[in-house]
């Protein structure tokens, strides 16, 4: 369990976020086209897993757009967004902001995601929603880069989770 703030004030998560140096779980989340989506169809890329409590937030949405920005430039990394929003919501999300390199995934029928990825928030205002972190996976799925933000407002650290990138 980690403890993380929210605006100042302590939440907890259901678990740790996978280490670095360990296999990532796999999940079976929602696409865009109300399709399942599991981890195994992005296999030999590098993977940025954004997680973001809803991308209806300013943080959220701006740590969508830097890194959609930035992946433009990688060849063989895919950026994976994942929040509880609504396919239609992340869809729409995307189209308003012109986002083109961001794959949005949804945890609308895999409610273990965020147990098993360690970033369901347990207690606090933003109860049952998950955490802000990110993963960068090596082509294979094991971590090589995992970021747990101390704090939900907070935006992430987009250097060194770009920089495990390269």
């Amino acid at each position: 369990m980690a403890t993380i703030t929210f605006k100042g004030s302590p939440v907890h998560t259901a678990g740790d976020l996978p280490a670095k140096g360990k296999k990532a779980p796999s999940f079976r989340l929602v696409g865009g086209d109300l399709k399942d989506i599991s981890l195994d169809d992005f296999s030999g890329k590098i993977k940025i897993i954004n997680i973001v409590p809803s991308l209806d937030t300013p943080v959220c949405a701006l740590s969508a757009q830097r890194f959609n920005a930035a992946v433009a430039s990688l060849k063989g990394v895919v950026l994976i967004n994942i929040s509880a929003d609504l396919p239609f919501a992340q869809k729409r999300f995307c189209e308003s902001n012109s986002l083109k390199n961001i794959v949005t995934l949804s945890t609308m029928r895999s409610p273990d995601f965020g147990r098993n990825y360690g970033v369901l928030i347990t207690d606090g205002p933003l109860s049952g929603l998950m955490s802000r972190a990110v993963l960068v996976l090596d082509s294979a799925n094991n971590v090589i880069y995992s970021e747990q933000v101390p704090d939900i407002a907070r935006e992430p650290d987009y250097t060194a989770a770009l920089a495990a990138v390269k």
